[in-house]
């Protein structure tokens, strides 16, 4: 299924999307998709339901971030060959983990703001995955058990503030709308092999970035069983998994107010961005 939370006269209310493409209102079966309503089991009983007897949402509406009271944000960095290789950074031997604020999370057609002082702001298209069940020291061959599904991730990023600013990542990661999750939370039934999914960003209309998740240095299942090692992930946690090459930071022509952006994932659904 793809799970999607949309804003309608101000509220926002968790829907469905049909076979059709249509949302239908599922407010009757959850109060908001988020790390209570999609368990596995959850989700398996709204399957058998019959989507069709859901009222449909006719006017148009605005999408919200897919995840709903999201729990932790986090990422991997340089974990794609290309990319590594782009920016002059070694391939990681175990994945480079860094956090997001959950203030940065932004629905997938939000206008982006750059930040004040922001001269080097920079685009990221991302494979998320989103936690349905708590996982604590497991293995990689139970990491998908414990999956709801996937969904895209434009994790931007200052790379001034990220790189030349002392500290930790986070703080050139974590400006608000910089973490734009959506349009659907695609329950992994439907993505039977995470690694083999193209992605690609496109910059006023020119690609910038093409990829497939087949290239990732460190894998999805090997990710989730590598960070319930040192940290307990909790339902409606959403792990961005790292980008393919094209970014900004390899060609110095970094996001500018006026520009816009469009990207998507293979079979997870397309953002489209204005930044500001």
């Amino acid at each position: 299924m793809k799970l999607l939370r949309y804003v309608e006269n101000g509220t926002t209310k968790p829907g469905i999307l049909d076979s059709n493409g249509d949302i239908k209102d599922a407010s009757s079966l959850v109060s908001d998709w988020d790390g209570s309503s999609i368990s596995d089991e959850n989700i398996a009983n709204i399957r058998s339901t019959d989507l069709g007897s859901l009222p449909g949402v006719d006017s148009p509406v605005d999408i919200a971030p897919c995840v709903g009271d999201l729990r932790d944000f986090i990422c991997i960095g340089l974990n794609f060959s290309e990319h590594a290789a782009e920016v002059n950074m070694e391939e990681p031997a175990e994945p480079i983990v860094f956090m997001k604020a959950t203030s940065s999370v932004s629905g997938p057609n939000d206008d982006v703001v750059v930040p004040k002082n922001s001269t080097k702001s920079d685009y990221e298209v991302e494979l998320g995955v989103v936690i349905g069940k708590a996982a604590s020291y497991i293995s990689i061959e139970e990491a998908e058990e414990h999956i709801a599904g996937y969904c895209v991730v434009n994790d931007l990023s200052e790379r001034e503030f990220q790189l030349e600013r002392l500290g930790q990542w986070v703080k050139g990661k974590s400006c608000p709308t910089f973490g734009p999750i959506g349009p659907w939370l695609v329950t992994k039934d439907e993505i039977p092999d995470p690694q083999n999914l193209k992605m690609w960003l496109d910059l006023n209309g020119e690609r910038k970035q093409d990829g497939n998740t087949s290239t990732m240095i460190h894998k999805v299942f090997f990710i989730v069983s590598y960070l319930s090692q040192f940290m307990l992930l909790t339902p409606g946690t959403v792990i961005s998994t790292g980008t393919p090459s094209g970014v900004a930071s390899s060609t110095g022509r970094y996001l500018q107010s006026g520009d816009t952006m469009h990207l998507g994932i293979e079979g997870l659904g397309e953002q489209n961005q204005k930044v500001i």
